[in-house]
């Protein structure tokens, strides 16, 4: 489970760039690492498109953003192209940052009941602790609660 001042777990995932991206890749910059449902999605599109309008004042505060859903590399480079997206996806179709993560969750919809990312984002240091964890996420104001996390560090 994730610990707030402990080291995040390392991961390495299909990334929307054709390479194997790794947390380590990152020592030295800040991550938010978001994770979330399904690509296309109002809730993710949203979330994303957030991300992205505010993607030069976290480059700006030596910040990355990398986010992660179930969906795979083909279905990533769709809604990057779709929506002008400047950062990464990774594609966890294993579910395996997810499950390090804690984001894997039974999720109940119209009754029914599945196993789901429940949208969630963390915050990493440069030297790859966990500052700030967000769980459940609600996405309207939530970039603007993380930018404000990233520029206290």
């Amino acid at each position: 489970m994730i610990e707030v001042g402990k080291a995040a777990p390392g991961f390495a995932l299909p990334a929307s760039n054709g390479e194997l991206v790794k947390l380590s890749d990152y020592r030295g910059k800040n991550v938010v690492l978001y994770f979330y449902p399904k690509d296309m999605t109002p809730g993710c599109t949203t979330e994303a498109c957030d991300f992205r309008d505010a993607y030069g004042v976290f480059n700006e505060q030596n910040t990355m953003i990398l986010g992660i859903s179930p969906d795979p590399v083909s279905r990533h480079l769709k809604f990057i192209e779709k929506y002008s997206l400047p950062f990464l996806l990774l594609a966890d179709e294993q579910n395996e940052a997810a499950e390090l993560y804690g984001v894997w969750k039974l999720k109940k919809n119209f009754g029914k009941e599945y196993m789901g990312i429940e949208r969630s984002t963390f915050l990493i240091n440069s030297e790859g602790e966990v500052v700030k964890e967000w769980r459940k996420v609600k996405v309207k104001g939530h970039m603007e609660e993380v930018l404000a996390a990233v520029k206290e560090i």
